[in-house]
């Protein structure tokens, strides 16, 4: 397998790609919304994976209707989650050889993610990564967030390397969308999520880890 084109830069989405907290957002969600009596959907919970703070909290509201306890959910949610995340920010398989590799090769990286500015730097110097990317593109710094390209392009537009000539690496059909959609090369890796035909369509590459996208790098 190779890239349409070379990659000079690579852009990297946060949770579910370099950290693994997709699962844990997505128990934490689950259980908060069970604790106060509400059963909703695998497919619902899948359909706000990617998606801005904002837009998934509204997302929410609108799906439960408005006698929805949003705050007391809310409160749950982050107390289950900052519980799960406790003992730290962990990897996800590859990070660092791929990381390391790019240094090596003087590829440049940046980070674009759906998370906000707070949590996006909190959980990026938790787990230690933080130090490895000089761009970090997040949901405050952009207008519109994923599936639209903004944050993409910032991050493309920060590194100063054309669109076309950046790989983005993505667990959520969300980014993968917004990638495609930034005119890039969108790779994804999956997490929770299963790949339909549509996103494999977007895509120049479905890989099952970051370990096979150094490899295809590296081709």
């Amino acid at each position: 397998m190779m890239l349409p084109r070379r990659a000079h830069a690579v852009i990297f989405d946060m949770d579910g790609t370099l950290h693994d907290t997709e699962t844990i957002y997505d128990r934490a969600q689950r259980d908060a919304a069970t604790a106060l009596g509400y059963n909703v959907s695998d497919a619902f919970w899948h359909s706000l994976i990617g998606i801005p703070g904002i837009e998934s909290d509204a997302m929410l509201r609108a799906h439960l209707g408005p006698d929805f306890p949003f705050d007391r959910f809310d409160r749950d949610y982050c107390a289950r989650r900052d519980a799960m995340l406790a003992d730290g920010v962990t990897w996800k398989p590859g990070v660092g050889d791929i990381l390391d590799d790019l240094a090596a090769r003087g590829v440049p990286v940046a980070v674009a993610t759906s998370a906000s500015r707070r949590t996006a730097e909190i959980h990026l110097a938790r787990s230690g990564l933080r130090a490895r990317f000089e761009i970090v593109v997040t949901r405050d710094d952009v207008a519109r967030g994923k599936p639209h390209p903004d944050p993409f392009l910032l991050a493309a537009a920060s590194l100063a390397i054309a669109p076309e000539h950046c790989l983005v690496i993505e667990d959520a059909f969300t980014g993968i969308r917004a990638a495609h959609a930034a005119g890039m090369m969108p790779v994804l890796v999956p997490d929770i999520l299963v790949p339909t035909e549509e996103i494999r369509a977007l895509c120049v590459a479905v890989l099952p880890d970051l370990h096979a996208v150094r490899a295809l790098l590296a081709a």
